[in-house]
């Protein structure tokens, strides 16, 4: 039987039925394997089923030879080298299209959260700063009739703009190619990205990384954006020039932000961003519901399965990689 390597727990059955056709190894605790943990269990496995936070490099695979399918818990997977995996005829999975609603849902929780106040509303509670009715006290905003500017007009961006159609908001996108479809449906505008940001109060990004994505949002974006502007990002971290981001924010260029990633994470409790009191933060839990959890979890058994019976899985990254 071929031997999987699994670098956290995951819930539901999922493990279960793996067990039915491979021998799975699971690392135990709570944190990744160190990166020499992971490389020995490595060199005895046919597969892996890796999370964001597994660095899987050329180095790593020429060192773990063994090792010919990775399916990653995840829909990004900007922490493997995929044309290294291609050339050494590894096949990379990973886990699109379950994690879209949780994500979206998120997004549109972050904005709410930011234009009500809410974190600042639950602080003054317990903390005793609730007086008599005020006219003046923690007044938010109405996203009705506010314009929202969504970076990256794939599924989740998709979704946060039907999300946003009910709330009766002004909706406008850039990406890499028109999606003259979804225009229709929705009513959605095409803009180019700096006009994006200067049209929009909302600005949500949901674009992937890669190479030519990292940094997209940098200082001379973000000085583009009206005053009273908040970013959303539950994407990836490093889309988002943290430094430039907390420079806009302290100086009062920027309205707020709302921040499921980070350029490097865990971030730490002591990081700048946190002293801000227009930023809400939430420690990258875009996809963590029960439900969606559970699918992740059996898409990403499936690949593997589907990968040691000789049939192509489901959802491939490099596809045509062989399958022997």
């Amino acid at each position: 039987m071929p031997r999987v390597f699994v670098t956290r727990k995951i819930i539901g059955d999922a493990l279960d039925r793996m067990r039915q056709c491979a021998e799975v190894e699971v690392w135990p605790d709570a944190d990744p394997p160190p990166p020499e943990a992971l490389l020995d269990a490595a060199r005895h496995s046919d597969g892996l089923l890796t999370m964001i936070s597994d660095h899987i490099d050329g180095a790593f695979m020429d060192a773990a030879p063994s090792v010919r399918v990775v399916s990653q818990l995840a829909v990004g997977y900007d922490n493997i080298d995929i044309a290294a995996a291609s050339e050494r005829r590894v096949l990379v999975c990973n886990t699109p299209g379950v994690l879209t609603d949780a994500v979206a849902d998120l997004a549109f929780a972050l904005m709410l959260a930011q234009a009500r106040r809410l974190p600042e509303a639950d602080k003054a509670l317990r903390e005793g700063h609730w007086g008599l009715w005020s006219p003046t006290f923690m007044l938010g905003h109405d996203l009705r009739d506010k314009t929202l500017g969504i970076i990256g007009l794939g599924a989740i961006g998709t979704a946060i703009a039907e999300r946003a159609k009910g709330f009766r908001m002004n909706l406008r996108y850039w990406s890499r190619s028109r999606k003259q479809d979804v225009e229709s449906e929705l009513g959605i505008e095409y803009r180019e990205l700096a006009d994006l940001l200067r049209e929009s109060d909302y600005v949500h990004v949901t674009v992937a990384l890669s190479e030519e994505t990292r940094g997209l949002i940098g200082a001379e974006q973000l000085a583009m954006m009206k005053p009273d502007a908040v970013l959303v990002n539950t994407a990836r971290g490093p889309l988002v020039d943290q430094k430039a981001l907390y420079e806009a924010l302290k100086a009062g260029r920027l309205g707020g932000a709302a921040l499921d990633v980070f350029e490097s994470e865990p971030l730490s409790p002591e990081h700048p961003l946190l002293k801000l009191p227009n930023v809400i933060v939430s420690p990258h839990v875009g996809s963590a519901t029960v439900e969606t959890r559970r699918r992740m979890a059996d898409l990403a058994v499936d690949n593997l399965i589907a990968f040691f019976e000789g049939k192509r899985p489901a959802s491939t990254v490099n596809g045509d990689v062989a399958l022997t």
